[in-house]
């Protein structure tokens, strides 16, 4: 474990290797469905996952209160105690409330911080550097670069992140989710040597990646097939590719289909299916159409995943 200090304040750079979850956040009648939220959570660790990550875009982190973050940030923590990590997504599309809410996640008991590329303002790799060096200099917690493109509108360069990887020693990670191999590998070439972990950020693309370098995964289809998703990645971590492969072709179909509408729609579906959580969701999120409900069902039941 590598410390160092950032104003004065202790920096622990180590996170995870394997699966983290990227959560959803049950309601019920508007309001966080705190006691669900508790079974999925220790339904997670039960299932050996290595980090959960709260209130992502999974997690529907933007309709979130500050108060009701912190509140699952704290639960989050007291059930993962040393398990897991706790991660929690603080980025927004403005440098200050990114940092707002990175400091109360900080005192709620994060162990790291997803950060991602500010969307909308589409800033370019100068403004990408500044806004991150900007977090790194006053935030104590690992920091872990979020790139997705198809929601941001901006992606950030590998020579960017490799900058800031070697610049700010509390950025340590990023979930990279553009489809573009190339781009994680450039990645890859550009840190290496550094203590600098790469996550796939596609469920069906962590297969490919950790066989190319990448620590993990944070997913999305976790929250549904736990058990088959650690086994899958400490499969391809030790080195057994053959049964890591047949779990990725196997729960293949589940993890595309859990994107055709905007996530965390389909999986929200499915646990609903799955008797977990109620189908419920905050504006500007509806539940999903009907016909995407019965195409999860079949890909469900071709798994055997409902009752």
């Amino acid at each position: 474990m590598t410390e160092a200090d950032v104003d004065g304040m202790p920096v622990c750079n180590e996170l995870f290797e394997g699966v983290g979850t990227a959560i959803v956040t049950p309601f019920k009648d508007g309001e966080v469905d705190y006691e669900r939220y508790r079974e999925l959570v220790e339904w997670q660790i039960e299932s050996g996952v290595k980090a959960i990550v709260v209130a992502g875009t999974t997690g529907e982190g933007s309709t979130l209160t500050i108060e009701e973050r912190d509140k699952l940030t704290a639960i989050t923590k007291e059930i993962c105690k040393h398990a897991a990590k706790v991660i929690v997504g603080t980025g927004t599309n403005d440098t200050r409330k990114t940092l707002e809410l990175s400091l109360s996640a900080q005192k709620a008991g994060a162990d790291g911080l997803l950060i991602v590329t500010p969307y909308y303002n589409k800033p370019t790799q100068e403004g990408l550097y500044a806004h991150y060096k900007y977090l790194s200099e006053r935030l104590s917690k690992p920091i872990v670069i979020y790139n997705v493109p198809s929601r941001t509108g901006v992606n950030i360069a590998p020579e960017t992140v490799a900058k800031l990887a070697q610049d700010c020693k509390n950025i340590v990670a990023i979930k990279e989710a553009n489809p573009d191999v190339n781009q994680a590998d450039e990645i890859y070439r550009l840190t290496r040597g550094m203590e600098f972990y790469i996550y796939s950020g596609n469920d069906d693309r962590a297969f490919h990646m950790c066989c190319a370098g990448a620590r993990g995964v944070i997913s999305v289809a976790s929250n549904v097939i736990p058990e088959q998703m650690v086994k899958m990645m400490n499969s391809v971590l030790n080195g057994d590719l053959s049964t890591a492969l047949a779990i990725h072709m196997k729960h293949l179909e589940l993890m595309k289909v859990l994107f055709i509408e905007s996530n965390p729609v389909p999986v929200k579906a499915v646990l609903h299916l799955m008797n977990k959580i109620e189908n419920e969701f905050r504006l500007p999120l509806v539940p999903a159409k009907s016909s995407t409900v019965e195409k999860l069902r079949v890909v469900m039941g071709e798994l055997g995943l409902l009752r």
